[in-house]
């Protein structure tokens, strides 16, 4: 009985300090610029929360606020389940400066009894349990989340750099992954293709990266094509994707995939690995400084110039490495945040464990998006690299 007059007592105080709003009041501030903050739970938010509400878990909202809001002097609204922890948010928040601090009373319990609008939670339950770190980034958050949700991506080649880039882009929430490899899993690709397992060996690697990816997070659906990249299938395999990842460990794939993406204006995120280096970087057709494929590349090289890693082997660990730089990279462009590896070539020296940034600007006589360039059909693609090799 004590602990209770305490904890009724310590709340009575909170209130003589913090002013408190209530629900219809607080909506007319907000509409008028006040930022509202809802602190209960991500799971608590995924049934709803006030439309235009900033959601922000009451254990984060000393370290958080400032990320989204800086400006003490704007007024906050600070809202949770009933109207206590709000208490304790507000509190919070005033010593930290900001100036013009309320609790909502009755919380988001007096917020439905008044009839005011609720936004339907971006995430549900599992979403909010499952991606909560990574929401919790101001530059995520669940819009972002959703974003990633709703986000379509080809995956060219669960290989080397196509196995961890699958398995990070299925853990962090992206929707739709489609796999393109028509090849079967070998024992001698365990020690680089980890979304493969040593009882799979010759299964096709498409189904043994969707088995993985169930595994994983049975939210994400993965569309498996047991096929290769040809002329007469690569627009239709590409079209209606947002980010194509290029997983492919010969030049003829790369050079189809690198016309397509351009002419469907889809964004590529290439990547290449040998012995113990690798590069990648970013050609995005939709912004017009953007060079493509063939300003790094015009032409391809010989077989002798550029042998697969079946021929000049590869360390184990390297397409880990840029793997996961291009799931970044993919990430990104999903969700319009950072700075992009496009105009950028980014290499690595396992070795040297040394990162090196180079310049890559757009040729105005590239072959493939310089002024004079002409597409003269896939097929020429092809033949141009078969001469090559």
């Amino acid at each position: 009985m004590t602990e209770e007059l305490n904890r009724d007592r310590w709340l009575a105080e909170l209130r003589s300090r913090i002013a408190e709003v209530s629900a219809t009041e607080a909506l007319a501030r907000q509409l008028g610029g006040a930022l509202l903050v809802d602190v209960r739970e991500d799971n608590e938010r995924a049934t709803g929360t006030p439309s235009g509400a900033l959601g922000l878990s009451r254990g984060f909202l000393e370290l958080r606020i400032e990320q989204s809001e800086p400006d003490r002097q704007r007024e906050i609204l600070v809202l949770c389940g009933s109207g206590q922890r709000s208490l304790l948010g507000a509190e919070a928040l005033q010593r930290m400066g900001y100036r013009r601090v309320s609790s909502i009373a009755g919380g988001m319990g007096a917020w439905k009894a008044a009839g005011l609008p609720v936004s339907a939670g971006a995430l549900d339950t599992d979403a909010a349990e499952r991606y909560a770190r990574q929401v919790l980034l101001p530059q995520i958050g669940e819009a972002g989340q959703a974003r990633l949700g709703e986000a379509r991506i080809l995956l060219l080649g669960a290989g080397g750099l196509g196995s961890p880039a699958l398995l990070y882009l299925a853990a962090a929430g992206v929707g739709r992954i489609t796999v393109v490899d028509d090849d079967r899993v070998e024992r001698s690709n365990l020690h680089r293709q980890v979304v493969h397992a040593d009882g799979r060996v010759g299964m096709g690697k498409a189904e043994s990266a969707r088995m993985t990816v169930a595994a994983l997070n049975p939210r994400v659906r993965v569309d498996t094509v047991v096929d290769r990249l040809r002329a007469e299938n690569v627009e239709d395999l590409i079209r209606g994707h947002d980010v194509v990842i290029d997983g492919a460990d010969n030049f003829a794939t790369r050079y189809l995939l690198a016309a397509a993406t351009r002419r469907l204006g889809i964004p590529m995120v290439y990547a290449a690995i040998e012995r113990f280096t690798g590069q990648a970087s970013v050609f995005d057709p939709r912004h017009d400084d953007s060079p493509c494929y063939r300003c790094l590349f015009p032409e391809p090289p010989s077989a002798a110039d550029a042998p697969n890693c079946s021929e000049a082997g590869v360390l184990g660990v390297l397409p880990g490495l840029i793997g996961l730089i291009q799931a970044t990279e993919a990430m990104k462009l999903v969700l319009g945040i950072g700075q992009p590896l496009v105009g950028r070539l980014l290499t690595y020296d396992a070795l040297g464990m040394r990162f090196r940034e180079l310049r890559l600007r757009r040729d105005p006589n590239c072959p493939g998006c310089g002024a004079g360039a002409r597409f003269e059909g896939y097929v020429d693609l092809e033949r141009m690299c078969a001469s090559a090799g």
